[in-house]
């Protein structure tokens, strides 16, 4: 099995955080609502940043951590460049009441009113997250990845045919299912463990890291023996408890849009995994449910920029999903990497016309170093290569 190192490397500057939402009015308009308590200034169910002097030593970030958990707050240590901040999620009045202004090295506290805490770009000064995924750099800005594959895995000789071609057509990682939620219950629901075998095997003749879903909680165990990258999908995107699983795996996790969820619920959902100290989180518009029935879900382009403005994590596009047909997929993930996306999830088949899910939606094998040139091409109008 190849090696799947991850390495974090997230820029988090507080200088201009202590500018941005101290003690000028103006914070209002990064969404932050103060209002009068028991206490003087208390927050409306906001979480609280506690921001450290220039200068402060280990030892007294370390006594206001500690201070902070006997509320039973949610505590997230974040060193800056010149300071640390400190965020605290669960009861902003009652941090509001330990008086923490008092304590060595404490410079201010202020609130972050946002329902979305750890995933909001708030906590990280508007510096989007960039991480490495067995080589891949994923976010920042930097790079496009491209990850292809099949939806499901159905033999051996399907996945590694697949494999090689998208490795060959420039590919970041390869997807593949192996348990699968189906509409119907007679429909296939993928190889389940025995899949997990044989993307195991491709990654180890390809290179290429494996993204993969993680259906039920009975699975992970499983799923994170093999995965590089865990997905959860659409439909399991308020499925909290498996969330939280997934958080505890260790690994990175690809976070699917929900059928007819808002991109607030998308980025409360990622919460729910970075709170349980998994910090490479990837969120994946891949359609929505609206009037229209001319593509199989609507795909919401207006939400990658919006979520660049309010999350400092990745975003990719799963074009397959919202066109239904294999013939809108490429102007789409043009279209999608024009504005702004971090990268695709795309659905590839060597015969799509027999596949046994989602073949319509499927690129043909053959076609993809095609396909992938001419995304590369849009993703660097905006200064990007693949990953």
């Amino acid at each position: 099995m190849i090696p799947r190192p991850v390495e974090r490397r997230r820029t988090v500057s507080v200088a201009a955080r202590i500018r941005r939402i101290g003690a000028d009015p103006t914070a209002r308009d990064a969404g932050l609502r103060p209002a009068e308590g028991r206490r003087g200034l208390a927050y409306d169910r906001a979480t609280v940043m506690i921001v450290m002097q220039p200068g402060a030593q280990d030892s007294e970030v370390e006594a206001v951590r500690e201070r902070l958990a006997t509320t039973g707050v949610h505590v997230v240590v974040m060193p800056g460049e010149l300071t640390t901040a400190i965020g605290a999620i669960g009861d902003p009045q009652g941090v509001v009441e330990l008086g923490l202004e008092g304590m060595a090295g404490v410079d201010r506290v202020v609130p972050i009113s946002r329902p979305y805490k750890l995933a909001s770009s708030e906590l990280s000064d508007n510096a989007a997250s960039r991480f490495e995924i067995a080589g891949r750099t994923v976010g920042g800005g930097e790079t496009f990845c491209l990850i292809a594959g099949p939806c499901t895995v159905e033999s051996a000789e399907q996945t590694l045919t697949v494999a090689e071609a998208v490795r060959a057509g420039g590919a970041s990682m390869l997807r593949g299912g192996a348990f699968k939620p189906r509409t119907s219950p007679f429909a296939f629901k993928g190889m389940g463990a025995a899949a997990l075998e044989i993307l195991a095997q491709a990654r180890e003749e390809t290179g290429l890291p494996i993204v993969t879903e993680l259906l039920d909680a009975s699975h992970a165990e499983a799923v994170g023996a093999v995965a590089d990258v865990v997905q959860i999908g659409a439909r399991n995107m308020q499925n909290y408890a498996l969330l939280e699983v997934a958080g505890r795996l260790g690994k990175p996790v690809l976070l699917k849009r929900g059928l007819s969820s808002s991109l607030d619920e998308l980025l409360m959902a990622a919460d729910y995994v970075l709170k349980e100290g998994t910090e490479e989180v990837i969120l994946c518009e891949r359609g929505i449910r609206t009037f229209e029935t001319a593509t199989r879900f609507t795909l919401d382009l207006g939400a990658v920029p919006w979520l660049k403005l309010h999350t400092h994590l990745p975003v990719l596009v799963d074009p397959s999903h919202a066109a239904g047909d294999r013939r809108l997929v490429e102007p789409m993930s043009r279209a999608a990497a024009a504005i702004g996306a971090d990268g695709i999830i795309v659905e590839v088949h060597q015969d799509p016309e027999h596949a046994r899910c989602d073949g319509p939606q499927s690129l043909h094998a053959t076609d993809f170093a095609g396909y992938a040139q001419g995304i590369a091409a849009h993703a660097g109008l905006l200064g990007k290569r693949l990953a």
